[in-house]
């Protein structure tokens, strides 16, 4: 990981120790598999939940004599995925051998690749609301086989070795230490994760393992230079991304102000405690005797083979995010929102198209992915469609019906299906706009309440008692513009 400092301190970002102010410096080196039905170096299935051991071949298994061969689609995606990061795509990479040994890799060595990756340098740019726009520095994105699973919690005084996942085609992206809170570790996961799930890539499925981060946290005092690091290994999930990093700092920390020093180490956290704690010393290249796979001859492809690549890249997260804004006259704030997955942002264009981007955005993430989140659906298997919802804004805009009375349809809806326009009229849900109805009412309430009308006329914000009296005389089928602007008249406000 480069050690060159790209960013100016932030004092808000800044931690209170005893002895003054500190700084975070995190690197993120993400793991990401592959979207392939086959394993980089073998034709073995990649499917997850299979018995253990059941995607295993002899390669896999590292039998004598075995030898690897590359799957071409586990190329073109790492390829896209570089694209994607708007990294530089080298044409000639080389695999090299990751000594080290463990029970679950059964080489004794990890394909990887080390001083000539696939990808080189890029850039992620992070939307961090109020602080503004973070540009965080991609390293590089090499190409590497995962190792097995040891499990450890099946018998008494043995481990068990799955090596379901062992072959397995990883991506592994690796951040420049630009990174400078938690806050901000957790959305450049989630905008990786984003990317990634656009160009189909990866799934970003973490709870499966087909995402996960190493973590490298070091403290140092505002601008100064980079403190010792220690990389948090294998955190699956964004939220324990954000508690492992707090509490590493934190420790490391009170260490250095108790007169103590840091010792480059790998760490694990544990998700009950919210701690980490040490696992091994951290390593060093120099110790996993790296040398070029002797079984395989170097990656090389030509300019022509990126281009038909390149043409063939969806819209990106951030091209889409300007897009709405500019196409929709939308806030970024909600832009943001909607782009943050491909299926969310295919819907609300579906709800959008021909209609006011602003009402579609506020129905699509106030109403429909609120009450995704609340009933844990998403747009996938979710009760009602781009095009019912798309009919109740058209009753709202027609004046059909109010906002209140789209509430009480989009319910209807959600739990009964049906036709929008079919329901309103069969129920008689349609907003009052007979002006001689809504003046009718109003004169009734107006008699009714001679004390009322006095002290509007003294504190005329007090006209939303007559609005609310309207509204629960007509069952909130009044129409609201006609019932202020008539309510003004005959208030004499």
């Amino acid at each position: 990981m480069s050690l060159v400092d790209t960013r100016t301190p932030d004092p808000k970002k800044f931690i209170k120790g005893a002895t003054g102010d500190w700084e975070m410096v995190i690197g993120l080196e993400i793991h990401a598999q592959i979207t392939s039905e086959s394993k980089l170096f073998s034709g073995s299935s990649t499917k997850f939940g299979n018995a253990p051991n059941s995607n295993v071949s002899f390669v896999d298994a590292a039998m004598p004599g075995m030898l690897p061969t590359i799957n071409q689609e586990c190329v073109r995606q790492a390829v896209r995925t570089g694209l994607g990061l708007k990294a530089k795509i080298n044409n000639r990479s080389i695999f090299d051998r990751k000594n080290y040994f463990y029970p679950d890799l059964p080489q004794g060595y990890q394909i990887s690749q080390f001083k000539d990756p696939i990808v080189g340098e890029g850039i992620v740019y992070l939307d961090m609301g109020k602080d503004g726009e973070v540009e965080i520095g991609i390293e590089r994105l090499h190409l590497e086989q995962d190792a097995g699973k040891s499990i450890h919690d099946q018998h008494p005084n043995m481990s068990f070795i799955d090596l379901n996942r062992s072959g397995v085609a990883l991506m592994e992206i690796v951040s420049k230490p630009d990174i400078r809170s938690s806050e901000e570790a957790r959305t450049y996961i989630a905008k990786i994760r984003t990317i990634l799930r656009y160009l189909g890539t990866c799934d970003g499925n973490m709870e499966q393992g087909s995402l996960r981060a190493d973590i490298n946290v070091s403290v140092r005092a505002p601008g100064g230079e980079f403190g010792t690091r220690c990389e948090i290994k294998n955190v699956n999930s964004m939220r324990f991304a954000v508690a492992a990093i707090e509490y590493e700092a934190r420790r490391q920390i009170d260490i250095l102000e108790d007169g103590g020093k840091i010792d480059q180490e790998t760490r694990l956290f544990d998700s009950k405690s919210g701690k980490t704690r040490s696992m091994r010393s951290k390593e060093e290249a120099h110790d996993y005797r790296y040398f070029p796979d002797p079984d395989l001859l170097p990656l090389e492809f030509d300019d022509e083979f990126v281009a038909a690549l390149a043409k063939d890249l969806p819209e990106l997260p951030d091209e889409k995010h300007d897009r709405f804004v500019n196409e929709y006259s939308i806030t970024s704030y909600d832009a943001s929102v909607l782009i943050s997955s491909r299926s969310n942002a295919d819907f609300f264009e579906n709800v959008a198209k021909g209609r006011d981007g602003k009402l579609s955005a506020n129905w699509v993430i106030n109403e429909f992915f609120g009450r995704l989140a609340k009933e844990e659906l998403d747009v996938s298997n979710s009760p009602i469609s781009a095009k019912q919802l798309g009919g109740i804004i058209d009753l709202i805009s027609s004046s059909d019906i109010s906002g209140k009375i789209a509430k009480d349809l989009f319910e209807i809806v959600w739990g009964e299906g049906g036709d929008p326009a079919d329901i309103v009229e069969k129920r008689s849900m349609k907003q009052v706009s007979d002006t001689g109805a809504i003046e009718k009412m109003i004169d009734d309430i107006i008699s009714a309440n001679p004390e009322q009308v006095e002290k509007v006329k003294l504190k005329p914000q007090l006209i939303g008692w007559f609005v609310g009296q309207v509204m629960k005389a007509s069952q909130g089928k009044a129409n609201p513009q006609a019932v202020n602007k008539i309510l003004k008249e005959k208030l004499g406000l």
